[in-house]
């Protein structure tokens, strides 16, 4: 899932996904930025500057905006940081499960898993599930796919985190609907104490998980 953050000069209000799951930075970031509301243009640029320094003080936005005009967005324009850094590029022959799960190639993981060479639940070197990284990435109908061949809704990685914590932090409401329908548990916590509603701002997130945590037994 691709976040890039667009300079309050330029586009003024926060106006791009939450960035991923894992870039911690990136999501730092994207809140200082939506923090800043419909201010003007020239306020939200100085204001999202000084924020952005407190979470990072070697963060130079010469550098990052010099860096942006080399790569242009499908905005149109450069960015000023980047929330998500692709993983980098692997040979084709180099990559595993993992790596084409991320990229919702779902032809293949559906290959895999059916023909007994993947487990479906198999997790890696974090504890984290194919369906861990279906949710992060937005990956609806892999989810779905997974689910059905046999993936435990309720699988937790190493810090205790389910496909909901994960579904819930980045903002996918269908997937979190669709965990929910599937038998996902709201009330599992992660190694932090958090349950599901406690790691996402969506309000309309929140308010499913509180219900159906309400419904249970």
């Amino acid at each position: 899932m691709q976040c890039f953050l667009q300079p309050g000069v330029k586009l003024g209000t926060c106006n791009t996904p939450k960035p991923s799951f894992f870039d911690f930075e990136g999501k730092q970031k994207w809140e200082a930025w939506k923090a800043l509301g419909d201010t003007s243009p020239h306020q939200a640029m100085q204001e999202y500057i000084a924020a952005v320094k407190k979470l990072d003080p070697s963060w130079n936005p010469q550098t990052t905006e010099k860096r942006g005009k080399e790569n242009k967005t499908g905005f149109g324009g450069p960015v000023i940081s980047s929330l998500y850094q692709e993983e980098e590029i692997i040979r084709e022959e180099d990559k595993n499960i993992f790596d084409y799960c991320r990229e919702n190639n779902i032809d293949y993981v559906t290959k895999a898993i059916q023909s007994k060479k993947v487990d479906v639940n198999v997790t890696d070197e974090e504890g984290r599930a194919l369906l861990h990284w279906a949710c992060d990435r937005g990956h609806k109908e892999l989810v779905s796919v997974l689910l059905q061949n046999g993936a435990d809704v309720n699988i937790q990685d190493g810090e205790g985190q389910t496909a909901l914590h994960y579904a819930a932090t980045c903002e996918f409401f269908d997937i979190v609907e669709l965990l929910l329908q599937s038998g996902a548990d709201p009330r599992l916590r992660d190694q932090e104490g958090c349950l599901p509603e406690e790691v996402t701002d969506s309000k309309a997130i929140t308010s499913a998980l509180q219900q159906h945590s309400s419904s249970q037994p």
